[in-house]
């Protein structure tokens, strides 16, 4: 591995500066969430998963955007992100409301004692292998102000990763409430820890899927307009064993079916998505593509900027 922690016992100080620092994200806009919460219309329970066409389902090569050109009547503006007097957070707020929807990794850790576990989501999180299953999770800050999940996950090298769905969606959030040091979040938000088989880490009973995760390796990153401070690790993981609940996944075991998981993704802010609709685009074939393509002119060699 690239890195350890500093120290191999938790550190509440160190806990204590991470939630400090949380308070200057602040994260939520509204004065009282509540009271803005209870102007909106209910959750609707009764929508769906559904298939609509595309947007465009008559689109032709060579068309570009299915929007008629509106797209590009905008200029757009440069952002430096070390910009002088550019906050850190400024990036953290941009990049969490552009790249969306963001999965969310709801990671369960166990100290290696057994002492101590941890539950919390991260949505700095995403799958980028198959062969062998691989997932990487960044956490805020580095090995010297790890959190419960980073330290647990460096001593034990071991967790599971869970999928959060819209049925316990308040729950998993709770789980990112700053509590004092050593509470435990499966107490407080009331979810269920159920056994694994390769890791000690437990998988959360109420998720649809869950991957058993072992450490492969992690590195550290150090901020730019502070050197030497640590800002961030990211760590990679081995999924070595999927648990998929009897209803959602197909006979032959390889396809989950999105009308039972009912994932949901972060956005920006404190802003959740559903998925409520999807579109199908085959992949195109060459062969079929070029009849369209080459009589128009479009098969044209690569050249500089293209």
């Amino acid at each position: 591995m690239s890195g350890e922690p500093q120290q191999k016992q938790q550190d509440p100080s160190a806990h204590e500066q991470m939630m400090d620092s949380e308070k200057h994200v602040q994260r939520n806009p509204h004065g009282n969430f509540k009271e803005v919460e209870a102007s909106r219309p209910p959750w609707r329970s009764q929508d769906g998963w559904a298939f609509t066409q595309t947007r465009k389902p008559d689109w032709k090569p060579g068309e570009g955007g299915n929007d008629g050109g509106e797209s590009l009547k905008h200029d757009h503006v440069d952002i430096d992100p070390y910009q002088d007097g550019r906050p850190a957070t400024f990036n953290y707020k941009l990049l969490i409301s552009a790249i969306i929807p963001r999965p969310i990794g709801f990671v369960s850790t166990r100290s290696k004692d057994g002492t101590s576990t941890n539950l919390a989501p991260f949505s700095y999180t995403q799958v980028v292998n198959h062969d062998p299953p691989v997932f990487i999770v960044g956490y805020a800050g580095g090995f010297d102000k790890a959190k419960d999940s980073l330290r647990n996950l460096m001593e034990s090298g071991e967790c599971t990763i869970n999928i959060i769905s819209e049925h316990f969606i308040e729950a998993a959030n709770a789980t990112a409430v700053n509590a004092p040091y050593g509470v435990s979040e499966w107490a407080l938000t009331g979810l269920t820890p159920a056994p694994c088989k390769d890791v000690k880490a437990s998988r959360v009973k109420e998720s649809i899927f869950s991957v058993e995760g072992k450490l492969m390796d992690t590195k550290e990153f150090e901020s730019r307009g502070t050197p030497g401070k640590k800002t961030g690790v990211l760590a990679i993981i081995e999924g070595v064993r999927f648990w998929a609940r009897e209803d959602a996944v197909n006979a032959d075991r390889n396809l989950i079916d999105p009308a039972v998981l009912r994932p949901m993704s972060r956005l920006g802010g404190i802003t959740y998505g559903r998925l409520l609709e999807g579109i199908e685009l085959p992949r195109p074939d060459w062969e079929e593509y070029k009849k369209e393509a080459e009589p128009a002119g479009l098969a044209q060699p690569k050249r500089d900027g293209q």
